[in-house]
């Protein structure tokens, strides 16, 4: 099936999740040690790459790169997602209202040019984000950035910002070297004229530097002598390749390549030959929706008819079609994040109790119109199969459902004008952060493209509310549980489907510790449909439709090293 990689950030992610390859190639010592020493790594990907400056990137490969030559504030440690770890910033602490975020730089951290790196450098680099307005700039929506000291860093967010440390991890947020950028034309200004010069020569302290830079063929990374992080480099240079799945499969079993990243199951199936397959959860989540709004169906908004499809899905049916590793959410957040459900609460086909809840709607002979883009693919899954599917069940209970196919572009205006009566689309997520699903509840822009109005559910609502202001992680889990069993009781999505899980292959002769590369998210379709303006809430709200059936998929993560890539931008169909 073709894939389509929606990453994860973002998303994805539930979301993502995380982490898929690594392209950093670092080892856990100090210093490369075996045959890689010395040697190229060879990484097969269709690329999605656009630019390599840190400021405007935030497609898939392009979070790859700069993953590799610059430094955020900070990581996560190999796939979890769950708890932001030292990058740049060797501790932080965020105050009791959630507002502000206090980082204090690593002691002798250096530019790949043997400058130190310096809290104005830190300050230069994120507000230079801010001012550019491009895709990545919502990441900090709202957040004042400050020099306190030489070393320490501010930051204050307008209001409390809990998902702020789950946010910093990305890729985009890298820092460069104020001196140098500002010498090439760069400044933290919408005039800023620097990323011509950044897509030659990179400004950051991670520990590749770029030397070659095409958005079509190749990009070459050289490894920095001067990095300084506790992982060093274990090849002396990486060459990232834009070559399509089949032929990736074909250049890593005849040894042309170390690695490919875009492989279905059905690719890596029976694969042997000292090839080795890593494959990860992913943060994308399939979802089926219910429109609330009785002008667009009654039928749909019936609370016992919504009851009769979530008992009638076979979501183990659904499963089987993405293949060995896929994930059912047992909620909207993905198993991968924090606050995600645990697997034994996730939904379970009862046909008998679908059958009598739609016998207690009181609705003869329902039926009702599936909408979803006929060209996309999740992780490689087509929606149209899953349609197909999921009329199949339903029809099982007694409701006929007739699929509307529409190219992409065409449905997401349905979905966002809230037109579809039951919708299949898929959520990726912008950043690892259960705060990045509050966009489903009642009144928000999710809710909202499925008719689920504001006052819906004041209760819902509340905890929502508490949710985005709450500081601790432990309060912050209990409630993201809560809030995601009252939805999967009377709210109108509900787990459906994992997507299948994307694979990474690699020579196990070349079995290196590599840090995770980010969520493949968002090729074809899904980046063309989705032009970020800093709309965070817009966007994100525009990646799910309503109610009906959520899953999530497993992405594949190369060899992880300490500090694995937080989920890139959600490539969901929003935007």
């Amino acid at each position: 099936m073709p894939r389509f990689t929606a990453g994860s950030y973002p998303v994805a992610l539930p979301l993502v999740a995380v982490a898929a390859l690594a392209l950093s190639a670092c080892s856990g010592g100090t210093s490369a040690s075996g045959s890689a020493a010395g040697k190229t790594l060879v990484v097969d990907t269709s690329f999605n790459l656009k630019t390599a400056d840190p400021g405007r990137e935030f497609e898939p490969t392009g979070q790859i790169v700069d993953k590799a030559l610059y430094e955020t504030l900070l990581s996560f440690k190999g796939s979890d997602v769950t708890k932001p770890v030292p990058g740049l910033a060797s501790s932080y602490e965020q105050s009791a209202d959630g507002k502000t975020l206090t980082l204090h730089l690593r002691t002798g951290a250096k530019f790949a040019d043997g400058s130190a790196v310096t809290a104005d450098d830190v300050v230069f680099s994120l507000n230079r984000v801010i001012a550019l307005k491009g895709n990545p700039s919502f990441l900090l929506d709202g957040v004042t950035v400050t020099k306190t000291d030489a070393s320490t860093v501010t930051l204050t967010s307008k209001k409390a910002n809990p998902a702020l440390p789950f946010i910093l991890p990305n890729p985009a947020l890298g820092i460069l070297s104020a001196k140098t950028v500002q010498a090439h034309g760069g400044s933290a200004t919408a005039t800023d004229g620097a990323e011509k010069y950044l897509n030659t020569t990179s400004a950051g302290s991670g520990p590749y530097t770029l030397t070659s830079f095409n958005t079509n063929t190749q990009v070459v990374l050289t490894k920095n002598p001067k990095y300084t992080g506790s992982d060093k480099p274990t090849y002396d240079k990486i060459v990232l390749r834009n070559v399509q799945a089949p032929t990736q499969k074909l250049n890593v079993q005849r040894g042309d390549s170390q690695i490919a990243l875009d492989l279905t199951s059905d690719q890596v199936s029976g694969l042997g030959g000292g090839l080795k397959v890593d494959s990860g959860a992913s943060s994308d989540v399939i979802f089926l929706l219910l429109n609330q709004n009785t002008k667009v169906s009654s039928t749909t908004a019936n609370a016992k008819f919504a009851e009769a499809v979530r008992k009638g899905i076979d979501y183990k049916s659904l499963l089987s079609l993405a293949g060995t590793g896929s994930v059912q959410p047992a909620g909207i957040i993905p198993s991968t994040f924090l606050g995600a459900l645990p697997a034994s609460e996730a939904a379970g086909r009862d046909l008998a109790g679908a059958k009598a809840a739609l016998k207690a709607s009181g609705i003869a002979k329902p039926s009702v119109t599936l909408g979803y883009a006929s060209d996309l693919t999740v992780d490689g899954l087509s929606l149209q199969t899953l349609a197909e599917r999921v009329q199949a069940q339903l029809k099982e209970v007694g409701i006929t459902v007739t699929l509307a196919p529409a190219p992409t572009t065409t449905e997401l205006d349905n979905y966002r004008n809230g037109k579809e009566q039951l919708g299949l689309w898929y959520w990726g997520p912008d950043y690892p952060d259960p705060s990045d699903y509050l966009t489903f509840l009642p009144g928000d822009l999710v809710g909202l493209r499925a008719g689920w109005k504001a006052g819906a559910d004041p209760t819902l609502t509340a905890l929502g509310d508490k949710a985005a202001t709450t500081i601790g992680d432990d309060t912050r889990k209990t409630l993201y549980e809560q809030i995601q069993t009252r939805m999967n009781a009377s709210g109108p999505f509900h787990p459906a489907d994992a997507a299948e899980p994307q694979h990474s292959l690699r020579r196990v002769r070349d079995r290196r510790r590599l840090q995770p590369r980010v969520d493949d998210r968002c090729r074809r379709a899904g980046r063309q449909v989705r032009q970020r303006a800093g709309r965070a809430r817009e966007l994100r709200a525009e990646a799910v439709p309503f109610p009906a059936a959520v899953v999530s998929s497993p992405v594949t993560p190369s060899p992880v090293s300490s500090s694995a890539v937080p989920p890139p931008p959600s490539c969901s169909p929003s935007a």
